[in-house]
């Protein structure tokens, strides 16, 4: 099992860009695929980004697809999630998780505490 720990998001003003990590401590972090999930107030989690294991495979949720790059490395034990376009609609909540088979939803799932991104109007 791994423990994943997202960095500090921050407050941006919109069109700006952030980047965020996710450090995965504990395990073999090849042996995961890793994503991005955020959750806004009052509304459910929503997809963000996945890469498979190797970080040849990449998907992205339609809200931020062409403003979103997730890679990883493994050497490090670490994803990133670049984003850049920011909009208000982008704040929220951002939650790393590491998943043994993806989707997520399995008995192998390990999911950081999340972290606060806020995007200014």
């Amino acid at each position: 099992q791994v423990q994943p720990v997202e960095s500090v998001g921050g407050v941006v003003q919109s069109g700006g860009s952030l980047r965020l990590s996710c450090t995965a401590s504990g395990g073999t972090f090849s042996d995961y695929s890793m994503g991005w999930f955020r959750r806004a107030p009052g509304e459910k989690r929503e997809f963000v980004a996945s890469i498979n294991w190797g970080g040849n495979s990449q998907f992205y949720g339609d809200t931020v697809k062409g403003r979103a790059t997730i890679s990883r490395d493994n050497g490090k034990k670490i994803v990133y999630l670049q984003m850049n376009s920011l909009k208000p609609e982008d704040s929220g909540v951002y939650y790393c998780v590491a998943a043994r088979d993806w989707p997520p939803g399995g008995d192998n799932d390990y999911w950081g505490q999340g972290t606060q991104v806020t995007v200014s109007s």
